[in-house]
């Protein structure tokens, strides 16, 4: 261990203190509270597999103290002047980039992810809030349409209480990214975190209100899917319901959510292609590659986990980025120099050593990697897959993890074939010197998001959302206003107008 890791763990131990006595407890009407039934469950650290706290474990009854808090505390929320709100919401950007350091050191011992990734988590949690706390003063905006005989005026209207349910792969930031719009269009907001990763939503409710929201504009509940997940989406007093995650379980909750209408708004799973042909600038796409796999352990929606490159440059290329993977440092995740720190949890990690097995049955090839490392912790090392046909599950399934499969193609129609051929379609990566081969790829593939000649570069005023498997709806600038908010039409007569008479 160098110094700067030993600090880092001491830091990360101060920080973790409190979490450490009082447990992570559910937050409600701006109160910290224990379940209604006092159960807890543990959360542990992927590091050594060592319990971080008790997290209380809520259920239906904490649901619904929880729905209560937001309804009342919806009037007020709702019916403050938008500029009100927004300097609320600046407010709280500004306490998280203060306490930065803390949800970074917290995110990455609860998380496994990499310090030098998880160091810019808060700051862009912050830039979310502030992003959206500036469109607060115009989230009810509309339209005047004429007519003939009318003029229309639109209007938005916040939903009302809504419900956020986050993942645990960069919980922090991807919290913010759903509830900061919601908050910034007048919702108010009921938040279930995943259970394996639920320590940073606490600090981001106490940070909110210790900068001013009001209380049960806000509300946490801790539990699992099955029990606290379940009583949200089914809750009739929630009107719409957010949610990341995979996609088996979207289809759950919609299922739930069937019986009250709820509105919902999903990002699924993924299994994002990134397409490198022969006249492509191969060291950026090299680069670029095995950054949208290997950063962030792999565990994320738009990670790019299939590569399929153009048959004439496939050794080459493939070679280059199993050099790189072998060279990735693997390591604590509070060690500034570690890129890949260990998975979530070890029901995570087993899902994705599974799939060496897997890889070796169907005949594909472990160029790199595909095993654990060390006895402690989650530790896995950076894998591709070569040799690799598209109909294989390495191929089709989301392994989520620092794992890559390498598949050849011959000419643009193949890669095109092979991109779409998968369930899912929420980015594409392509990589071509060619103008013409770039519109005819993108005009094409199924993918919500794409990116040409790019890693995923985020711009939040763009759309963020896929298609087919990965997803219903699109976040960032006004497109997150239309899911949080109701589209009203009020039509006023330009000239006086005589109705139909009947039974004349």
């Amino acid at each position: 261990m160098t110094s700067t890791l030993n600090d880092n763990i001491a830091k990360a131990e101060a920080y973790l203190a409190g979490f450490r006595k009082n447990g992570v407890m559910n937050h409600i009407n701006g109160e910290s509270v224990p379940a209604r039934s006092g159960k807890t469950f543990e959360t542990v650290s992927p590091v050594d597999l060592g319990k971080l706290a008790d997290v209380a474990h809520g259920g239906a009854e904490d649901i619904d103290a929880a729905v209560k808090a937001a309804t009342a505390a919806f009037p007020a929320w709702r019916d403050m002047p938008g500029a009100k709100r927004r300097k609320i919401l600046h407010a709280v950007a500004d306490a998280i980039e203060a306490r930065a350091e803390e949800i970074a050191f917290t995110e990455c011992m609860d998380t496994g992810q990499a310090y030098r990734f998880m160091s810019k988590a808060a700051l862009r949690g912050a830039e979310n809030f502030r992003f959206f706390a500036d469109k607060a003063p115009e989230a009810c905006d509309g339209k005047t349409l004429r007519s003939a005989t009318q003029i229309n005026t639109t209007s938005r209207r916040p939903i009302g209480p809504v419900g956020v349910i986050t993942p645990w792969n960069t919980p922090f930031m991807l919290s913010t990214w759903k509830i900061a719009p919601a908050l910034a269009a007048g919702c108010t907001v009921v938040h279930k975190p995943a259970e394996f990763s639920p320590m940073t939503a606490k600090l981001l409710i106490q940070i909110a209100e210790e900068a001013g929201l009001p209380k049960g504009v806000m509300n946490l509940v801790n539990g699992l899917g099955e029990d606290a997940g379940k009583a949200l989406t089914e809750h009739p007093g929630i009107k719409a319901i957010a949610f990341v995650g995979e996609s088996r379980t979207g289809s759950m909750i919609m299922a739930q959510g069937a019986k009250t209408l709820k509105r919902v708004h999903f990002e699924l799973g993924g299994k994002n292609p990134v397409i490198v042909f022969d006249d492509a600038d191969l060291d950026r796409a090299v680069d670029a590659a095995a950054f949208m796999i290997y950063s962030l352990n792999g565990e994320r929606c738009t990670s790019s986990s299939r590569l399929l490159v153009q048959d004439s440059i496939y050794d080459d290329f493939t070679r280059r980025v199993a050099e790189v993977a072998s060279r990735i440092k693997i390591g604590h995740p509070l060690d500034p120099e570690t890129v890949v720190g260990p998975l979530i949890h070890p029901v995570h990690e087993k899902k994705v050593l599974s799939y060496f097995d897997i890889a070796r049955e169907e005949g594909a090839t472990i160029a790199t990697g595909g095993e654990k490392v060390g006895t402690e912790g989650c530790y896995v090392r950076p894998t591709l897959f070569t040799n690799a046909r598209n109909d294989m599950r390495i191929a089709q399934e989301e392994i989520f993890g620092p794992v890559l499969t390498a598949i050849p193609f011959k000419d643009r129609d193949e890669a095109l074939k092979l991109a779409n051929d998968v369930q899912y379609g929420l980015s594409a990566y392509l990589w071509t010197a060619s103008l013409d081969t770039a519109i005819f790829m993108t005009e094409r593939l199924e993918a919500g998001m794409m990116w040409v000649n790019s890693e995923n570069v985020r711009h939040l005023p763009t759309p963020f959302g896929g298609v087919k498997s990965s997803g219903i709806g699109r976040d960032g600038g006004d497109w997150s206003f239309e899911f949080y908010m109701e589209t009203v039409n009020v039509a006023f007569p330009r000239k006086n107008q005589n109705a139909p008479r009947l039974g004349a």
